[in-house]
């Protein structure tokens, strides 16, 4: 391992809590990690935003105590939403780009700051549905127990959607 990873190591497990004596605190045999938990998005190890799909299916899976078809079929609505949060990265790009043009002329474009605004309504409302859309399948493919422990993972804060 090379010496400045070692510091960086190091460095991030202090910083998580991973000290002595961090790992199986009252979790059994499983050696699950008790103290402070698991940070999904925004952290130092790479998590970028909310579903991505394969740290949070590991996580869900991990978490959910998911079976392997219930993997695969989170897996396929995790993509899913992925996708649609990519078109609206790209629907914002279009509109800050309308919202230049309008006002780098010598005169207000109204009619170009409105196209743009329509179109950031419009993102917003395709990736609203999305998103209801992929909890309501989430919904069907777990079972209670799932849904509840689901539940306190998003009230919480520990999933962001």
């Amino acid at each position: 391992m090379h010496p400045g990873m070692l510091w960086w190591w190091k460095h991030a497990r202090r910083r998580h809590g991973c000290g002595e004596g961090a790992w199986s605190q009252g979790g059994g045999e499983s050696g699950e990690w008790q103290a402070g938990g698991w940070r999904q998005s925004g952290d130092d190890f790479g998590g970028g935003g909310a579903f991505g799909v394969r740290r949070p299916l590991r996580f869900l899976a991990y978490k959910l105590n998911l079976k392997e078809e219930q993997v695969a079929q989170l897996a396929k609505i995790l993509d899913e939403l992925k996708t649609e949060r990519a078109q609206a990265a790209v629907d914002d790009r279009r509109t800050v780009a309308a919202f230049a043009d309008a006002i780098g002329l010598e005169k207000f474009d109204e009619a170009r700051a409105k196209e743009g605004g329509d179109l950031r309504v419009k993102s917003a409302e395709r990736l609203r549905d999305a998103v209801v859309k992929a909890l309501g399948r989430i919904h069907a493919l777990l079972d209670s127990a799932q849904r509840a422990e689901l539940a306190y993972l998003i009230r919480t804060g520990v999933l962001s959607i």
